[in-house]
């Protein structure tokens, strides 16, 4: 296995540290999907951003991500920064200038690809003062974005794509170590699986720094969740991916939640218990059998039970027959059963609810509820 190298991520006065590398588990990340404003931190919507944010974190993300695209961008971000406790990375491009402003603030990690950055003095300026408040940086390689002559390369035949991922992230660790910056991870990011898995082996071979791992432009959800799944797994099983994001076209919570499913059976298959955390939920795909709204009810619970500080087992079933019988292992479960509503642990049914003592969905919700606070 990979002798890793271990970051510092945040550590400010309201941010506690996020390590990643070493024998760390790996660290869940994603991207916010709006551009954000100054009105979006004020007032009722600032209070629910900040509560979203949290709920993030509750949920198991380590580093949430903005798109900084300039400087009035940096400014909202640099705010922002301050008003949360959850490790928040500027992803900037072309502009120098916005990586040097967002490090005025208590932004704990950037992003760049240097060959689009500028000069190497221009690089130079991000590093140094990266190094003063010591930031880490991330170089992020996407097949969309190499450089020219390496594009060529692989449209001629000369080497595949993987093999150019590698060679344009070599080339930016070059720049960083010609100025002595050790602070650094990297990612190599494809929309093909087989280039994503192909890329950070090579990638992994020549060098022990953190590696943050996904598939670039994946898809919508159960596509983006498939590919994702493909590629991750085959690496996290080789001791590759200090850092996942899954990369969806959904929403952020969606992100985390597949991102905690992964390394979960990433830790089925290795048996390495390090990286699974929290509630796991089981439940039936529901048929014509049904008499339960087993959708409604995970759809009305996920990110609350996801959110949970409890490494328990919860299962949502339609029927008798995937109830407390096939879900018997289940530390809560829930399920339908005629016109009612059973509760039981382990098997044993703790509580029944009947439909006639009034709304059957919120008679569940509120027992479900008190059950799971007695967990």
């Amino acid at each position: 296995m990979r002798q890793k190298r271990t970051l510092r991520i945040g550590g400010f006065d309201h941010v506690a540290p996020v390590l990643i590398g070493g024998d760390h588990p790996v660290v869940i990340q994603t991207m916010w999907k709006d551009r954000l404003s100054f009105s979006d931190l004020e007032g009722a919507a600032g209070e629910a951003l900040v509560k979203r944010i949290d709920r993030l974190k509750a949920m198991g993300c380590g580093l949430l991500r903005f798109a900084v695209p300039d400087l009035d961008a940096a400014e909202v971000l640099g705010a922002l920064a301050r008003k949360v406790s959850m490790p928040l990375v500027a992803d900037i491009h072309f502009d120098y200038k916005i990586a040097l402003r967002c490090l005025d603030y208590p932004i704990a990690k950037i992003r760049i690809n240097p060959g689009n950055i500028g000069s190497k003095e221009k690089v130079k300026d991000i590093l140094t003062k990266a190094a003063d408040r010591g930031v880490p940086i991330r170089i992020g390689v996407n097949a969309g974005s190499l450089p020219q002559d390496l594009r060529r390369s692989v449209d001629e035949g000369i080497m595949d794509r993987a093999e150019a991922l590698a060679a344009a992230a070599e080339r930016e660790l070059a720049i960083f170590q010609e100025f002595n910056f050790k602070n650094t991870l990297v990612s190599l990011k494809a929309s093909s699986i087989a280039d994503t898995i192909k890329a950070n082996r090579i990638l992994a071979s020549r060098t022990n720094l953190p590696i943050h791992i996904g598939v670039t432009e994946a898809g919508p959800l159960v596509s983006g969740v498939v590919r994702n799944t493909a590629a991750l797994l085959v690496l996290l099983s080789e001791g590759i991916g200090e850092t996942i994001r899954v990369s969806l076209s959904d929403s952020v919570e969606n992100e985390v939640i597949a991102g905690r499913e992964i390394l979960g059976a990433a830790a089925d298959i290795s048996g390495d218990e390090k990286n699974r955390r929290g509630v796991v939920i089981i439940s039936c795909p529901r048929c014509g059998r049904n008499s339960f709204d087993t959708h409604g009810f995970t759809e009305r619970w996920l990110t609350r039970l996801y959110s949970l500080d409890k490494d328990i087992t919860v299962a949502v079933m339609g029927c008798a027959v995937n109830g407390p019988g096939e879900a018997r292992h289940a530390d809560l479960g829930i399920t339908g059963a005629g016109n009612q509503v059973l509760l039981f642990r382990h098997g044993r049914v703790i509580r029944t609810i009947n439909a006639d003592a009034g709304d059957l969905e919120i008679l569940a919700d509120r027992a479900f509820g008190e059950a799971l606070e007695e967990l």
